[in-house]
């Protein structure tokens, strides 16, 4: 269980990250200034060139069309000084542009992010490219990735499985050794290194699960809103893809984040579904059906345990995946989608490893599918490893001991003794 806190607030640390820095997947200019435009600048003749920028852009930015013509000023005719101002054209920041590297942490941080980015925003532009559907295209990613990283989860599961399996003995080293931390560490280790139970593999698909956010959140955020992607859709400056932008030479996204299966939900802005009036939050569905499906999974990989104290932690726990329901007022709706989708994989992959777990009794009820239930890759108690021997007796007679006897700290009986009273005395 204190995998899952650590997990659920590693979560939050990360959402609070992408939160913060909206743009990890984008370029950043060091002065802060923005990108120049390719149109020309009012008041510039035709014939006189622009001062060169101080920076060169690291890849094309596309030339905006502009809405209303700026004529080129005549010297020889006055101004008329109640004549409206003409509007600028914005300049088109290129949000795909790779990051460069500079003194500044969160380019560093994109900038490593790059090749990571730019592999998934390929794969999403692919699927995107086949379906035409953006919702369809960010369920295939979220399967292939789930699918890539299925050894790694399964050894996630199997060693917390494993853990839960060996929890007697490990309460009875407590008890043998209350009070004495080191001591309890020690066996405790010493208890997980004989039944083969590894810690490293519980906790590395984990802080995976949440590296993996950050570029899928720039992929949603910044690749579905820019207006121009053929930077990304380049590998070693070579196009391999071509997709035609729904708008070219505009503002618009060039891919069209619109999910017509939902809705027509947009998919790179927050989805809220009402407003709570005192306090302005929003609720998001998708972020309410990802909340339930993180309490589905947190409840079956729950141990069933009669301690009060235990019990009163696991509430906490079950508490800390509805956080999600606040990250929907703020992130995109196509993260959610890809974290329902992978939480979802998820649980169908615990059911076949652990079954049900603890998600019955819900409420008392138990449905007559869960009873006797046993998963098709069931996992089987782990066993004492034998240990190296010596010539020392002692040590020889160790691998014959159970951890719960050693930590109970029982001892083989020896012979029996004759009786030793006068009457009975054997002689």
């Amino acid at each position: 269980m204190q995998r899952v806190a650590a997990i659920v607030l590693s979560l939050m640390a990360v959402m609070l990250l992408l939160s913060a820095f909206p743009a990890l997947g984008a370029s950043h200019d060091p002065s802060g200034s923005p990108a120049p435009s390719a149109a020309p600048t009012p008041g510039t003749s035709p014939g006189t060139s622009p001062a060169p920028a101080s920076s060169t852009a690291p890849c094309p930015i596309p030339a905006p069309t502009p809405t209303t013509p700026t004529p080129s000023p005549d010297p020889q005719i006055t101004p008329d000084p109640n004549a409206p101002v003409p509007t600028p054209v914005p300049a088109v920041v290129h949000p795909l542009c790779p990051a460069q590297l500079s003194g500044n942490p969160v380019d560093l941080l994109a900038f490593l992010f790059n090749p990571i980015f730019q592999t998934m925003f390929l794969l999403l532009a692919i699927f995107y490219s086949i379906f035409g559907d953006v919702g369809i295209a960010i369920i295939l990613l979220t399967l292939l990735i789930k699918t890539l990283l299925i050894p790694l989860f399964k050894a996630q599961i199997v060693s917390q499985r494993r853990m839960q399996l060996i929890q007697p003995e490990v309460r009875a080293i407590q008890q043998k050794f209350k009070g004495n931390r080191a001591k309890i560490s020690e066996e405790t280790m010493r208890l997980y290194k004989e039944r083969g139970v590894s810690l490293g593999s519980g906790c590395l698909p984990a802080f995976l699960q949440l590296f993996l956010l950050i570029p899928i959140y720039s992929v949603i955020s910044q690749g579905l809103a820019a207006p121009d992607i053929s930077s990304a859709l380049q590998f070693l400056g070579q196009p391999v893809l071509d997709i035609a932008c729904q708008a070219p030479g505009t503002l618009q996204p060039c891919i069209d984040p619109t999910i017509p299966w939902l809705l027509g939900l947009d998919a790179h802005v927050p989805e809220i579904l009402f407003k709570i009036p005192v306090i302005g939050f929003g609720v998001s569905g998708l972020a309410l059906i990802a909340a339930a499906l993180q309490l589905i999974q947190t409840r079956m990989m729950t141990p069933p345990t009669t301690d009060p104290q235990a019990r009163a932690q696991q509430r906490i726990f079950m508490i800390l995946p509805l956080f999600s329901i606040i990250y929907g007022s703020f992130l995109p709706a196509g993260l959610f989608l890809y974290w329902i989708i992978f939480t979802a994989y998820s649980i169908v992959q615990q059911y076949l490893i652990v079954g049900w777990g603890s998600l019955f009794p819900l409420f008392g009820w138990t449905p007559g599918f869960a009873k006797d239930h046993k998963p098709r890759f069931a996992v089987e108690p782990p066993v004492s490893k034998p240990r190296a021997t010596s010539g020392d007796s002692r040590q020889n007679e160790e691998p014959s001991r159970s951890a719960t006897d050693r930590a109970a700290g029982t001892i083989k009986p020896g012979r029996q003794r004759g009786r030793t009273s006068r009457r009975g005395r054997r002689r």
